[in-house]
């Protein structure tokens, strides 16, 4: 049996802020694969490494001010910054790849 507040094997959940971050940091780094387009596989790369740095920004912002972490304020933000750079390229589609049918 499990005491109150303890999620599965007795561990504890994680606090609802680091959640949130957590989720935002996949949510931005999180993008698909491109279609096998030069320009695609470019704009794929652009678009991870700009989203890469927004999530290093937030994070260094964190560990600047260890005493006074807003997490939902850090989440925010790298959510802001991932709408201001949605994903423009064409996507991977498997069954366009190039096979016959």
């Amino acid at each position: 049996m499990t005491s109150a507040g303890c999620g599965v094997n007795g561990r504890e959940m994680l606090p609802a802020d680091v959640t949130d971050l957590l989720s935002a940091i996949v949510e931005a780094l999180d993008i698909p694969m491109p279609s096998i387009e030069d320009a695609d596989e470019r704009k794929h790369y652009r678009l991870l490494e700009r989203r890469a740095t927004d999530v290093r920004i937030a994070w260094r912002s964190l560990l600047r001010h260890p005493s006074h972490p807003d997490l939902h304020y850090d989440a925010a933000y790298i959510r802001t910054c991932t709408a201001e750079q949605p994903v423009t390229y064409t996507a991977y589609e498997p069954d366009r790849a190039g096979g016959e049918g």
